[in-house]
């Protein structure tokens, strides 16, 4: 359901969706209706001298035009708001986008650190300034091209998990750069090994298995990276288990940062569509993360567990009985079952904690 609310432009904060458009003198559209404003809109439209504007929550569901009204009002009374999560306005995807394909097409930049630093500096406010515990993946889109957005995926995933980790704050934002260089090997890999869209031959995995090493290097000259983000690099690929690469190394041998950069980097990986695989839906990727505690810490799985948000509070999702259903709560400790309600019948199913749903799944 939507929630529209007046607000005047002096109050308005980063990251309210604006429910009108915004229009000069010759009907040209400024800022369109529906457009997440960030603090440069803001003072764009305090310049422009609008008192205020019409702002919306929620988003619009035509299924709502056959949900029972009382069904309507049950969801709207049980509805919790999720967790505090990463948003990231568009000023600063576009920031992110230009300054991550920077990065991988100039690794002899003289602002190559800085660049980096400032990429990471811009996730870590898009954390703090909300206190973000939580992360919904679908919401982080910064660019088309794979190895851009893996990197800026995997190094906010990374960073909000070791911030639940209970990792300091120069910890996190250490991981985050960590995360964001983690695959920078990848931009010495022959582009047709890079991009086949077949099995690798042995031969060609022997090559792309280099690129941790290839980008822990080229991190080696730069005065300004810390060890702990180099390794972090280097070693991002291994197991708990010894099954991993470049080194094969097994437990403690593992620094921190790649424990947790293995767990970001598998999972994203898993829900991204490749020329070679299909993507797996989020459920899937979660349950196969849960299945691989011989090979990846069992502390940075709970971690990464709690830190997600699959279903946000308002979704529709369909139940393995038939019916569709509104989420109206989320548990951190249950986030494949989360507590919802079925349009038709107005039930509430509580998948996480009531015995009577443990068979009933969300498809």
């Amino acid at each position: 359901m939507i929630k529209r609310t007046f607000i005047r432009t002096r109050q308005l904060k980063a990251g309210a969706v604006i429910d009108q458009a915004i229009v000069d003198r010759t009907g040209r559209i400024l800022i369109a209706r529906g457009t997440t404003l960030d603090d440069y809109l803001i003072e764009a439209l305090l310049k422009m001298g609008v008192p205020g504007i019409y702002t919306r929550e929620g988003e619009e569901d035509p299924e709502d035009e056959n949900v029972p009204l009382e069904t309507l009002e049950t969801i709207e009374k049980l509805k919790v708001p999720d967790r505090a999560k990463v948003q990231l306005s568009e000023s600063v995807k576009a920031r992110v986008s230009e300054g991550i394909q920077y990065l991988y097409s100039n690794t002899d930049s003289d602002s190559f650190s800085d660049t980096a630093n400032n990429i990471a500096n811009d996730l870590m406010k898009a954390i703090t300034d909300n206190d973000a515990i939580a992360i919904d993946i679908n919401t982080l889109k910064v660019s088309d091209e794979y190895t851009f957005k893996h990197s800026v995926d995997v190094a906010t995933m990374a960073m909000v998990i070791a911030r639940k980790y209970g990792m300091s704050k120069k910890e996190v934002f250490e991981i985050g750069v960590s995360g964001l260089l983690h695959d920078l090997g990848k931009s010495q890999i022959p582009l047709e090994i890079l991009n086949k869209a077949g099995r690798l031959t042995e031969e060609e995995f022997a090559v792309m298995k280099q690129h941790p090493v290839i980008g822990y290097k080229v991190l080696l000259e730069k005065n300004n990276v810390s060890k702990a983000i180099t390794m972090g690099v280097l070693q991002h690929h291994e197991k708990i288990s010894g099954q991993g690469y470049p080194m094969g190394l097994t437990g403690q041998q593992i620094c921190p940062y790649a424990r947790i950069l293995s767990v970001a980097d598998i999972y994203d990986a898993l829900v991204t569509e490749r020329p070679y695989k299909k993507a797996f839906s989020q459920q899937d990727a979660i349950e196969l993360i849960m299945s691989m505690t011989p090979d990846l810490d069992i502390r940075v799985i709970e971690s990464f567990m709690k830190s997600m948000i699959l279903y946000p509070v308002g979704c529709t999702v369909q139940l393995s009985n038939g019916e569709k259903a509104r989420v109206v709560e989320n548990d951190p400790h249950y986030i494949l079952r989360p507590k919802v309600v079925g349009l038709k019948s107005g039930k509430v199913y509580d998948l996480g904690k009531d015995l009577n749903c443990a068979n009933i799944v969300i498809q």
